[in-house]
């Protein structure tokens, strides 16, 4: 066991070493990074799409996509007219430091001012793995449950904000907002929590505008 530890310990290491290479990257270019991570179907890519449509009259966007295989995410942000980079993992169920800096070149930094990363449909290895990004941001649909974030704390805990999304669908869910909201702060009580709809566009505002105030704080600092 204390092999695998050791072995694990030397991984992370070196993730965090590439990590901050990439954050001195986009630090150099002046982009500010915000990563996506979910379980699969939670809307993420569809939650990503309405806010681009928005976000892209203020600043200037682009999406590193991460998928297990296809490049179908991809070409739904091509389709909007904006820069987009694929990473097939062929298999691994994560994003790591490497796999997005492997992407870097491809990504037009200098029209690209706000840039997201969309990881890999899991809310468990994704946790462990950090990818040089500003901002962590988890999305979490209305319809799987209330108890995510005590099931997978570590994602909850070390992201900056929450998305509750798909609330259109509450009215045909049993489904507690109130609790949670609890047990999402329970896991980590500096959680900035939105409810968001795809399909009526409801809170996808308000989540635009604490990006791009976290953008602005980032570039005053």
């Amino acid at each position: 066991m204390a092999k695998i530890v050791t072995l694990e310990q030397r991984i992370l290491k070196k993730n965090s070493e590439v990590a901050a290479e990439n954050r001195r990257c986009f630090d150099e270019h002046g982009a500010f990074v915000v990563s996506l991570a979910s379980s699969p179907g939670s809307g993420k890519t569809s939650l990503l799409e309405v806010a681009l449509g928005r976000l892209r009259q203020e600043v200037a966007v682009g999406v590193i996509e991460g998928d297990v295989q296809t490049d179908n995410d991809a070409r739904r942000i091509e389709a909007l007219g904006l820069p987009a980079v694929q990473v097939v993992t062929n298999g691994t169920c994560h994003l790591d430091a490497q796999m997005v800096q492997g992407a870097l070149e491809h990504v037009p930094f200098g029209q690209v001012e706000l840039l997201f990363i969309e990881n890999v449909g899991n809310l468990v290895c994704p946790a462990s793995y950090d990818l040089g990004e500003h901002l962590r941001v988890v999305v979490a649909s209305v319809t799987e449950g209330e108890d995510k974030p005590l099931k997978y704390p570590a994602m909850f805990r070390r992201s900056d904000a929450l998305v509750l999304n798909k609330i259109d669908l509450l009215p045909y869910l049993r489904y507690d907002m109130n609790a949670a909201r609890a047990m999402a702060l329970q896991v980590n009580p500096t959680l900035k929590i939105f409810e968001t709809s795809c399909v009526t566009g409801e809170g996808v505002g308000e989540f635009c505008e604490w990006i791009l105030e976290q953008m602005a704080r980032n570039h005053a600092a």
